[in-house]
């Protein structure tokens, strides 16, 4: 990708609210800070009923919840690539409102222990794992790809908003009717989803398809092309740096809450609130701060701000100043977030964009899951303070590596499809199946071309790679200094057309054309076939030259 530096943003003259204007944005944003508020609701509900059973068992309810997404985000994506996703959404709110619906049910009757607790908030936690993917990937479709990291902030601010209203609510509720109501409201809060996607008609052409791939195929060409994606493989990294440290916040805060400050369940939810209060103000000041700091400082900044504020929780005993300090880390974690999601959401094409977003969610709701109980148990064997002390250490060593492994910028990255390639002329039919294919291009590059030709060409070898290459290699003949050989094998003759026709974009497009500029003048590259002779092609189709790229 490109060198590093701070990752293009909006421009700050761009409202943040601008998505809104979009309808089914618009709708299933309203629709999805309702189905949140019911979510953060649960969670004060299911915590509450932990408080008093230890620290690891209390953060075991973020575990259970995220989970879920470790072993079964990529699956999760690779369905949301393969099938509708408007379909694959609407299953994954039914499935949650009937697991809700069991769990007040059993909340009412009075029989809920905390391990059938932990069982179902796991359930719920495998719909929101089956709808992470289809749920990112459609952003794109919804808002224009300049607004995609208004749209990210504006899903940050309807979490914040939820954590601002849900967890204050929630603690009321529980503390006047018990957790039943909760539980049951939560489940009514999938209802507004899934009619505002009943509602809407995604177009045909939207409907994304995986070929006739298998499930480890396609799970295998999304691992594929995010190792061959450094930018996405530094949005992973940037992720997995602050989000073990982040998790702390939440997954220590009830038991800070009441074994420090003394709160009840409707103080713990106000603690909470206030974390979304700071995010939902934060979003004001968002386009101004990436204007001023670049997402590289946004990174920076977000995490210092999150060591501070775990640095008050460890050390303040009054629980209006811990309210206060709270309140900028609403701010940080919006701002840290909306800024990875964005970058993770342009860097990736429709073809593979549910698996490639799937291993971005992987990242960031597993690091919470594992690290949640993780900081569990370091509380139970040092101390809640000395835990929050050593969470913000971490958070610091994260806000210094961002000089050290920054953002790639983003300028230039398209990743539309560019369907430049001719269709390759061919002397026989190949079946869709047939393969291996090995592709050859010969080209001939000038003395003076030759070292920046070998180096441009490592780019096309990771687009050759992101697109469907099992292997790769450039060769120079021994025997005439000016003659390259592009060798690449591809799985099928299937994956071969994907790559002509759907996997190829315009930024690879680009690093092709760069490199072919070096090539001696009047000279075209040829490009040959040639199939495995045992599984190849055998119906003739007619004749003529295999020369197409």
């Amino acid at each position: 990708m490109s060198s590093p530096s701070s990752a293009s943003a909006p421009a700050a003259t761009d409202s943040p609210w601008a998505p809104l204007a979009a309808r089914v944005f618009r709708a299933l944003w309203i629709a999805q800070l309702v189905s949140n508020t019911g979510s953060w609701m649960q969670t004060v509900g299911a915590q509450w009923l932990l408080v008093g059973h230890g620290a690891a068992l209390v953060t075991l309810v973020q575990t259970a919840a995220g989970l879920p997404v470790v072993l079964l985000a990529l699956p999760a994506g690779v369905v949301a690539d393969r099938f509708d996703r408007r379909s694959v959404l609407l299953a994954a709110q039914f499935a949650m409102l009937a697991v809700s619906g069991v769990l007040a049910v059993l909340a009412f009757l009075d029989v809920l222990t905390p391990a059938v607790l932990l069982v179902l908030t796991f359930l719920l936690g495998c719909g929101t794992a089956l709808m992470g993917p289809a749920w990112q990937a459609i952003q794109p479709e919804l808002v224009e790809r300049r607004r995609l990291g208004q749209a990210a902030a504006l899903g940050a601010v309807n979490v914040n908003l939820a954590r601002a209203v849900g967890p204050a609510l929630g603690g009321a509720v529980v503390a006047a009717a018990g957790a039943g109501w909760v539980f049951a409201f939560n489940a009514a809060s999938y209802l507004g989803i899934a009619a505002v996607l009943v509602a809407w008609r995604r177009p045909p052409a939207t409907v994304t398809a995986s070929g006739n791939d298998g499930l480890l195929a396609a799970l295998y060409a999304g691992r594929r092309y995010v190792w061959n994606a450094p930018g996405v493989r530094r949005v992973l990294l940037r992720t997995l740096l602050f989000i073990p440290g982040g998790a702390a916040l939440w997954a220590l805060l009830p038991l800070t809450a009441s074994r420090v400050l003394g709160l009840g369940s409707g103080g713990y939810g106000l603690l909470l609130a206030a974390v979304g209060v700071g995010a939902v103000a934060g979003a004001f000041a968002l386009p101004r701060a990436r204007a001023l700091l670049g997402a590289n400082g946004m990174l920076a900044a977000g995490a210092l701000v999150f060591a501070g504020v775990l640095a008050v929780l460890a050390t303040v005993r009054t629980p209006w100043l811990v309210a206060l300090a709270l309140l900028p880390a609403g701010l940080a974690w919006i701002g840290v977030l909306s800024t990875l999601n964005a970058a993770v959401q342009t860097r990736l094409p429709g073809w593979v964009r549910a698996r490639g977003l799937a291993v971005y969610l992987l990242v960031f709701q597993g690091g919470q899951a594992l690290a949640a109980p993780l900081w569990g148990a370091v509380a139970d064997w040092v101390g809640l303070s000395a835990c929050l002390l050593v969470a913000g250490a971490v958070m610091l060593l994260g806000a210094a590596s961002v000089r050290r492994w920054p953002l790639y910028d983003a300028e230039g990255i398209n990743p539309t499809p560019s369907d430049h390639w001719p269709a390759p002329p061919l002397v026989f039919e190949p079946g869709q199946a047939d393969g291996p294919v090995l592709v050859s291009v010969v080209y001939r590059v000038p003395e003076g071309n030759r070292a920046a030709f070998t180096h441009r060409m490592r780019q096309v070898a990771r687009s050759r790679r992101r697109t469907g290459a099992l292997s790769w290699g450039l060769y120079q003949d021994g025997g005439d200094p000016a003659r390259f050989v592009e060798n690449y094998l591809v799985g099928s003759w299937a994956e071969h057309l994907a790559q002509h026709h759907v996997r190829w974009t315009d930024t690879d497009r680009r690093r092709e054309e760069q490199a072919r500029e070096l090539l001696a003048p009047g000279t075209v590259p040829e490009v040959t076939h040639a199939f495995d002779t045992v599984a190849g092609p055998a119906v003739p189709a007619g004749s003529g030259p295999a020369l197409a790229g």
